[in-house]
């Protein structure tokens, strides 16, 4: 999503916020999954440093697929949080890795908060990326930076759903950017780039080329050979209940783009999605972490 021109990427932010009430974090995990000769997914590498840890491995589709619940205690990206995650998945390995809750970007008094996703799939492998929700605060000032790196025919469903504001209370963003960036390779070739920035107070926000003035938006990159017409057809057949949704075909992906007033019908549609698409892919059908009904 390209809501305004995409400005130089920012140093490294301070350590603390100017308030000087929040120590910020920077947090680092590295995981590793890996097949066994027997066709189970290990979690075989976890490594942390700061607030971002996974349990344990959970195994609710049988041993084929790891399921990792990603847990980053703080609750949320303050001014000055530096997160990084690290996920490899081995040839043949499977790995859904997704959160317990919301995740929240808190307003900043001035210092940057960045989050950098950096993911790496072996032939035969399949990584699905499916966190859940990130509730925007106003006067926001992060970065968050996605890097997707596919081998052969390994592939990656990718979800990113956006609550601008807490619109419970009735916030809106006013002020502050969230800027956004992701980038999809495969064997080298770059095969997706994306650039954007979401502005607190542009009328982007409200117009009829921008955000219409819907607080919820969300992106499903599928990034897989055999998408074929059949497969995407199917997908458009799928209609958000509420708000608004399109798919669209590149050469070796998927783009699934929604736009409306709520994360619930939202994240609704997209599993519906995952749910057509899951089984022509990755040979399985659609498993919802059972995280997401808690």
């Amino acid at each position: 999503m390209l809501l305004a021109p995409f400005p130089p990427a920012e140093s490294q932010a301070p350590s603390r916020p100017d308030a000087g009430h929040h120590l910020s974090w920077r947090a680092r995990l590295e995981l590793g999954f890996d097949a066994t000769p027997d066709g189970r997914t290990v979690l075989a590498h976890r490594l942390h440093e700061g607030p971002l840890r996974v349990q344990k491995a959970l195994y609710p589709e049988g041993p084929a697929v790891c399921h990792a619940l990603m847990l980053h205690p703080p609750a949320g990206i303050a001014g000055g949080d530096a997160l990084t995650v690290q996920v490899q998945v081995g040839e043949g390995a499977h790995a859904l890795v997704t959160t317990p809750g919301a995740g929240k970007w808190y307003r900043s008094q001035g210092p940057l908060a960045t989050q950098r996703l950096d993911f790496s799939v072996a032939a035969g492998g399949v990584l699905e990326w499916l966190p859940q929700e990130s509730i925007v605060f106003d006067r926001v000032r992060g970065f968050t930076e996605t890097t997707v790196r596919l081998h052969g025919d390994a592939v990656f469903v990718g979800l990113d759903l956006l609550c601008l504001g807490r619109t419970a209370s009735g916030e809106r963003l006013t002020a502050g950017s969230l800027r956004l960036a992701s980038r999809i390779e495969r064997d080298g070739r770059l095969i997706w780039s994306e650039q954007g920035v979401i502005e607190g107070g542009s009328r982007l926000l409200d117009s009829p080329v921008g955000l219409r003035g819907q607080p919820v938006t969300g992106t499903l990159l599928v990034a897989a050979e055999g998408i074929d017409t059949a497969l995407l057809e199917a997908c458009r057949a799928v209609v958000p209940t509420v708000g608004e949704g399109g798919v669209t075909r590149l050469p070796g992906l998927l783009v699934a783009r929604y736009l409306g007033p709520a994360a619930e019908p939202a994240r609704a549609w997209f599993v519906a999605l995952w749910a057509a698409l899951r089984p022509a892919l990755a040979g399985r059908p659609a498993e919802v972490p059972r995280i997401w009904h808690t």
